[in-house]
């Protein structure tokens, strides 16, 4: 592609979805968020068919697709735990000016892919479906960037498909937790109760202010929102119950099998991962 033409087309493309409307799939708490880069972000949201053998229909899966599929490679964008697409609303439109092809997306059983068939939830489900996307709609080898719980998605997802991988960027890495622990064996009513607490909004504003070294004054309520705005689909609460007692992600004995070339990104004042754990995945 011409690269005069790409400017063009993207002023067009933002332009288009400036003066569009946020999809009518997203949850209507999303009217409450005041953050401009957020809705503009959220108005490219998509649902495109993805079909994995556990389920009879093809999932219509959430994502943020790029303007124009014009790279030898793209980059895929994988939100951490329970969030969605929208984690890179700063991010992606950054990629974007710099005419990176781009996808942000939803992992299964979080984000707003429509679950209302309910398929599993658990790590080899979320690994076929990313396949699966990337085999039907991407179809050529990605840098895979994975933030937080993204990045043992993404350690997972290279072990098992190294074909589809031509790179790894780590963001704070969480891949050193073994999995879920003792929630395996917590009772279905017990789960569900722990499940619902990380809905409340006090737990998610004290995540918030954790996670961002320096909210902008009078935005904390506002980023908080939009990091529950997923929970209030329907399924949130099974999705996430089936991904919490089927073990979660434990991919310490996959880190060595990955043999990509990796950028391993971590903040100095990161509050959630030590960061001592940065220099510990570098020599893994």
């Amino acid at each position: 592609m011409s690269t005069t033409y790409w400017p063009q087309l993207l002023t067009r493309a933002r332009a288009k979805f400036s003066t569009g409307e946020l999809p009518p799939f997203l949850p209507k708490e999303v009217e409450r968020i005041k953050d401009c880069q957020l809705i503009e972000l959220a108005k490219r949201i998509e649902r495109v068919p993805v079909k994995i053998d556990s389920v009879k229909s093809p999932i219509m899966s959430s994502c943020i697709k790029p303007v124009c599929q014009n790279s030898n490679a793209a980059v895929v964008l994988l939100h951490g735990f329970d969030s969605s697409c929208l984690e890179w609303r700063y991010t992606y439109p950054l990629l974007e000016e710099a005419r990176v092809e781009t996808w942000a997306v939803d992992i299964l059983g979080w984000g707003f892919s429509n679950l209302e068939t309910l398929p599993p939830c658990d790590v080899s489900t979320k690994r076929e479906h990313l396949y699966q996307f990337w085999k039907s709609h991407i179809k050529k080898p990605i840098i895979l960037v994975g933030a937080s719980l993204g990045a043992a998605v993404a350690i997972d997802f290279a072990a098992n498909y190294p074909e589809a991988v031509s790179k790894l960027v780590f963001i704070g890495a969480s891949v050193y937790a073994e999995g879920t622990g003792n929630m395996t064996k917590l009772p279905k009513f017990i789960a569900y109760a722990g499940v619902n607490v990380l809905k409340i909004l006090p737990l998610r504003l004290y995540a918030t202010k954790l996670a961002f070294n320096k909210v902008p004054k009078g935005s904390l309520l506002d980023f908080t929102r939009v990091g529950q705005l997923h929970c209030h689909l329907p399924w949130w609460e099974d999705a996430t119950v089936c991904f919490m007692t089927n073990g979660g992600y434990n991919v310490v004995n996959l880190i060595k099998q990955v043999k990509h070339k990796t950028l391993i990104i971590w903040g100095e004042d990161d509050r959630i991962i030590n960061k001592e754990l940065a220099t510990v995945l570098h020599y893994f």
